[in-house]
């Protein structure tokens, strides 16, 4: 189970409020140029939603740039009464 951070930066609340428990998201991983390469979060229709926190970015992006695939379903969608990287938790699955 990850959080979801950067929810709140451009129109992402938005898609945040869309999404519903069961949701299948899409994993994509930064450019390999980039010096610490992030993980975003992307709903079905490839709006972006947030990125991974950066523990798990740390070596899912690497893993991924390798050759690694990985997908994610959101688990919990919660109000803005929740703080914003802890509304949305999803469920990542490595293959």
């Amino acid at each position: 189970m990850a959080t979801v951070h950067g929810t709140v930066f451009c129109e992402r609340s938005e898609q945040v409020d869309a999404l519903r428990p069961g949701d299948e998201l899409v994993l994509l991983p930064d450019p390999p140029v980039t010096a610490e390469p992030g993980v975003w979060v992307h709903a079905r229709d490839g709006a972006i939603v947030g990125h991974l926190p950066p523990e798990i970015e740390l070596w899912l992006g690497p893993w991924m740039l390798r050759g690694g695939s990985a997908t994610a379903t959101a688990v919990r969608v919660s109000g803005a009464d929740v703080p914003s990287w802890r509304r949305l938790l999803i469920e990542v699955r490595c293959g």
